[in-house]
């Protein structure tokens, strides 16, 4: 999808991508920015229909990869977040040289639960987010982000920071937000991540209730270049409400230096 995305940088030195999660926008990295900034240039997208950036009709896993890598550098170390962790995955599996390293936060190759994957969300929940779309999309995605903190030990400012910040790039587009929750159903990256080779940093919240700290420990185990960390006290969003953990985890995982990754033919 050759489209111009909204995107916000800042900094200079190797290449840092933070892909956001569903109903937000790159903004939401803003408390980030001034320590990765540093030693790196972060650029944060909008993905297709949230925030600034345009409309995009029919929006799939495949079609989100490709805007992303479409309004990225050649190569780049990406963060991504809920959602923003499928779009990474599928990323480096697709253009295993466009990536450096990858963070995976507070995310899951399969986000509903079912047969052999009790760790995910039930697929009434995401049914219910579905219908609500269609009646009153705003209430929706207020109601997704107090799923989102449940169980932080600062539950109570961290809603309080996502919902002044959720529109702050303007309103998403209501068939983008559909979409995207048709990529949370349906997609299964389970029997493709012996194919992403990169080193990787799995960044779970301890009270996580979409992204289950166990399903983040699965994902680890998975990859086969992985390492796992645990944010006690976090739930959904441990990069707002336990930010200096994760810049400290971020910054000993990233680094300054670039590395080769070799991929099998």
């Amino acid at each position: 999808m050759s489209i111009e995305l909204h995107v916000e940088s800042a900094g200079q030195g190797p290449s840092l991508v933070l892909i956001h999660g569903w109903g937000l926008h790159g903004g939401i990295w803003s408390d980030l920015l001034p320590r990765l900034s540093r030693q790196r240039r972060v650029i944060c997208p909008d993905l297709p229909g949230h925030g600034a950036s345009p409309r995009a009709a029919n929006l799939d896993l495949d079609k989100l990869v490709e805007a992303v890598a479409f309004n990225a550098p050649r190569r780049a170390t990406y963060i991504g977040w809920s959602l923003g962790g499928l779009i990474a995955m599928e990323l480096a599996r697709q253009l295993p040289q466009r990536v450096e390293r990858l963070v995976l936060m507070a995310t899951t190759p399969r986000f509903m639960s079912g047969p052999g994957w009790p760790c995910g969300v039930a697929p009434d929940v995401l049914r219910s987010f579905g219908e609500g779309l269609a009646a009153d999309y705003r209430k929706t995605v207020r109601d997704f982000l107090t799923l989102q903190v449940r169980g932080d030990s600062h539950a109570v400012e961290l809603l309080r920071t996502l919902r002044r910040r959720v529109f702050a790039h303007g309103e998403p587009d209501p068939a983008a937000l559909a979409d995207g929750l048709t990529v949370l159903a349906e997609t299964d990256l389970r029997k493709r991540l012996s194919e992403i080779h990169h080193p990787t940093l799995v960044l779970a919240g301890e009270h996580d209730r979409l992204c289950p700290a166990e399903a983040s420990r699965r994902l680890a185990q998975a990859l086969p270049d992985a390492e796992l960390d645990v944010i006690r006290g976090a739930s959904h969003a441990p990069f707002l409400s336990h930010r200096d953990a994760v810049l400290e985890r971020l910054q000993t995982f990233v680094g300054t230096t670039p590395v080769s990754v070799d991929v099998p033919a």
